[in-house]
Order: C-alpha cells, then sequence, then structure tokens
C-alpha cells in the first residue's frame, strides 16, 4: 500500500544554493532564478533554507537578468564581470548621465 502526501509534499532531500546544507524539500524555500515561481510549467527549481531565505534580499529583480547576461555572468572572469555589472547599473540608475 502507498501512502499519499498533501499535494507539493515530498520526502525528497534538497541543497541550499547558499550555503550548501542539505535538508528536506519541505523545510526549503523555492528560489526561481527568473523570478516568477508561480508559472510551473517545464521549470526545474533550486532551493534555499529558511535562514539564507531570510537573509535574501526580497527587493523586485525587474531587468536583472538581462544585466547579469550583458555583463557576461559566467562566460568572463569576475573582474571583468563585476567592472561591467557596476558599469551598466550605474548606466540604469543615472538616466540622464551623459557620456565621457
Amino acid at each position: 500500500m502507498t501512502t499519499s502526501l498533501p499535494w507539493g509534499a515530498s520526502d525528497q532531500q534538497v541543497t541550499c544554493i547558499a550555503c550548501g546544507e542539505t535538508l528536506d524539500r519541505e523545510d526549503a524555500r523555492e528560489y526561481d532564478k527568473h523570478g516568477d515561481r508561480w508559472n510551473r510549467e517545464d521549470k526545474a527549481f533550486e532551493y534555499l533554507c529558511k535562514p539564507c531565505y531570510r537573509d535574501c534580499c526580497h527587493q523586485g529583480r525587474e531587468g536583472l537578468e538581462e544585466t547579469l547576461v550583458a555583463a557576461d555572468a559566467g562566460r568572463t572572469d569576475r573582474e571583468t564581470f563585476l567592472r561591467r555589472f557596476c558599469e551598466l547599473t550605474v548606466d540604469d540608475a543615472e538616466p540622464n548621465r551623459t557620456g565621457s
């Protein structure tokens, strides 16, 4: 006889992407890098433990993925990425800024 679990419940183990702790899925929080955790079709989530989730900034992320791609996140060295990311975000923060 199989036991049925409530909707969404499982005995799956997941790993927190921030600290690396392995924990039960039911004790974790879903993280969707695209910021749309409600659209679940064909999506694989990453997870955060509750303490790391509480430490996260919960501000809007509109445009963040596009900025990361434009700054070559994951495709260039850290120093180059950080320089590009800062340049792109400063440009966004100062819309009336004129070029040099």
